[in-house]
């Protein structure tokens, strides 16, 4: 057990005793070896886009050996397009599946919590450029490396292991519990509201993400779109009669940087929470391809990208902005106006930002727990995160008090993404402590 001891605060004292939450600290800390071998087996399977059944299966058989009720589906086409909650998407996930292990106490006097964390990953370029194999799941100097290891597997452990600690310290909760393993949080968000379609509901939700032991206060809403635009083939020869679509894609981009610009300026009517944030807007242009032959002028070319936009905006309101800007671009830029208007499609997350209110009981408990935590004195911090984030889901949809909050994590998206472990120890206490605090806990007999 660390030396360092924890008091509990006014708001976890009736719900448990120094001597309680020693205990639950303890067992955390007892079970952690086999917690970050956990988090190795989940980073060393793979789970890009449309491979995550491998490691659903591993999430599935850890909440079944726990007595969980698992409960596992896939995503509904037919909702998209149809609930608002889902994003654009054509792409087949018919192997994919999102997970769900529930307990509900025979008496539930509790509230309910949630707990939910992606297992999706993006791609990792190219492997020779990594200081270790993106999946080897490297342990080295307190980090544990890996693409998925911070961006979000190491939540997801957190969520499991922190639920293992109330159990193993003798308490049961009072309070319906959740763990969620949800798919396409790197895309669309359709694995949160498949969650929700399919009746998930609870009196709040925590989500595991790498936040750097901060509490996120609010994220932009995000769309992501994908644009085509057509060039004159023709021979090198007679090149003069051609128009390069790499050409005009390249232009496009350099009209919607005008755009990025234009929305960044913004900002100050969106509130206290963007104003020191760099870029909230974040224009970025993701995958570009085009041409059908090095020695032709190119047809075609077709760019991916995102963008951001503020919270308490409609999603499908700042498509349309998109739509005109992009559109009277062509149509006013000389260099422009002779082409194909673009081909604009949306291709992922279309969904709006939200902010956290100040104020609410779960925030309180949550701020308590990461002070006392092995004795650090911290108050817990504020966040803007000008990203997509599943709690946006959840609270506009759900109408849930969201909570994101999780461990110390580098590099997430680029080369050599890894978590921090001691980081990720203390973040796996304070789950433990807050989900005892929020839905109460009873001792077993």
């Amino acid at each position: 057990m660390s030396d360092q001891q924890f008091s509990p605060n006014r708001l976890l004292e009736n719900a448990l005793s120094e001597e309680a939450v020693l205990r639950i600290n303890k067992a955390v800390e007892d079970a952690f070896e086999a917690q970050v071998l956990f988090l190795q087996e989940l980073v060393r399977s793979a789970s890009l886009r449309g491979q995550e059944k491998k490691v659903q299966e591993l999430v599935a058989a850890a909440l079944e050996k726990r007595g969980y009720d698992v409960q596992s589906f896939g995503i509904d086409q037919a909702l998209v397009g149809q609930d608002p909650a889902f994003s654009p998407t054509t792409f087949n996930l018919d192997n994919s599946r999102i997970v769900v292990g529930s307990k509900t106490p025979r008496s539930a006097t509790g509230k309910s919590l949630a707990l939910n964390a992606h297992v999706d990953v993006v791609p990792v370029g190219t492997n020779k450029r990594w200081k270790h194999e993106p999946f080897s799941a490297t342990r080295e100097g307190g980090w544990l490396y890996g693409r998925g290891a911070g961006d979000m597997k190491a939540g997801l452990t957190a969520n499991l292991f922190a639920l293992d600690a109330l159990s193993a310290a003798g308490f049961s909760l009072k309070g319906p519990i959740q763990i969620q393993s949800v798919i396409e949080e790197e895309t669309t968000g359709n694995g949160a509201a498949m969650v929700l379609a399919k009746g998930f509901r609870a009196d709040a939700i925590l989500v595991s993400e790498p936040t750097g032991e901060k509490l996120v206060s609010a994220n932009t809403g995000v769309m992501k779109f994908a644009v085509t635009v057509q060039g004159v083939p023709a021979h090198p020869m007679e090149v003069s009669s051609g128009k390069s679509a790499i050409d005009i894609a390249i232009r496009a981009i350099e009209h919607l940087r005008e755009l990025e610009n234009e929305w960044l300026g913004e900002r100050g009517n969106a509130g206290p929470e963007f104003r020191d944030v760099d870029n909230p807007v974040a224009l970025t242009i993701g995958t570009i391809s085009g041409g059908e032959w090095l020695a032709s002028v190119p047809s075609e070319c077709r760019f991916e990208g995102r963008i951001g936009f503020y919270p308490g905006e409609s999603a499908n309101d700042r498509a349309s902005k998109f739509e005109r800007f992009l559109i009277e671009a062509f149509r006013n830029d000389p260099s422009l106006s002779d082409c194909h208007l673009p081909e604009i499609e949306w291709v992922g997350v279309k969904q709006g930002g939200y902010c956290l209110p100040q104020g609410s009981e779960a925030e309180a408990l949550l701020s308590e727990v990461h002070k006392g935590i092995d004795g650090l004195d911290r108050d817990l911090e504020r966040l803007v995160m000008p990203c997509y984030l599943d709690a946006a889901v959840f609270t506009l949809h759900g109408r849930m008090t969201s909570l994101v909050y999780g461990p110390t994590a580098e590099n997430c998206h680029a080369l050599d993404e890894r978590v921090n472990l001691a980081s990720l120890k203390r973040v796996t206490k304070a789950i433990a402590l807050f989900a005892a605090g929020w839905c109460g806990v009873e001792q077993r007999a």
